[in-house]
């Protein structure tokens, strides 16, 4: 591994919380009386902060509409946690730790909540490992936007060619992109294999053990 530094998304890429998010915004919509969605559709907004996620859904609607949405989602969303918890993909808490071991160390931006993150990765087992966590509500530019990468890089003061972004969505792979750093998209998660080439990943991986033979 030639990188000192890896920053994961979370969403797709650590944590398997596609059932949870498209359910979650298909009640959401429902709630409020508002048209509804497909799978599809809510999935592919993955990746974007919430607001950004009912924007791209519902392109015609008032903000006070979106912030309603909004709060109705993270009501839903503490519920349904509880109902089908997420879980982390196959090989991620011991890729993690086998990472951790060779002295590589591991952050978090994502375009979640960073209270949800947090209590997401508790629950997983898996928080010990990161040593920085970036949400949504840590930034004020989100993802495609570099800025969680070059705050990341300032915070742990490292550079960004000796830094891996990975992610599952084109998002991450441009975050990443844009801050200088090396790129890998993972294919088990929201996005096609295409659309992380297109964005311009330098790897490609479809399991997440396969980190440790970067």
């Amino acid at each position: 591994m030639q990188f000192k530094l890896i920053i994961f998304d979370f969403d797709g890429t650590l944590g398997d919380t596609r059932s949870n998010i498209v359910v979650t915004m298909q009640q959401t919509l429902e709630a409020q009386g508002l048209p509804q969605r497909d799978r599809e559709s809510c999935a592919s907004t993955i990746g974007l902060p919430l607001a950004g996620c009912f924007r791209s859904l519902l392109p015609d609607v008032s903000e006070e509409i979106i912030d309603r949405c909004v709060d109705t989602y993270r009501q839903l969303f503490e519920l349904n946690k509880d109902k089908m918890p997420p879980q982390s993909f196959p090989h991620v808490a011991e890729t993690l730790e086998s990472l951790s071991q060779k002295g590589i160390r591991m952050s978090v931006a994502t375009s979640r909540g960073l209270e949800s993150l947090r209590d997401l990765l508790t629950s997983m087992g898996i928080i010990k490992y990161f040593d920085l966590l970036l949400g949504a509500d840590s930034v004020t530019k989100h993802k495609p936007d570099p800025e969680p990468v070059i705050m990341t890089l300032d915070k742990l003061n490292i550079d960004a060619s000796e830094t891996l972004v990975v992610g599952d969505m084109p998002v991450d792979i441009l975050m990443g992109k844009g801050a200088g750093c090396t790129t890998c998209g993972v294919t088990y998660g929201n996005a096609t294999r295409e659309e992380l080439v297109e964005a311009g990943a330098d790897f490609i991986i479809g399991d997440f053990s396969e980190l440790l033979l970067m």
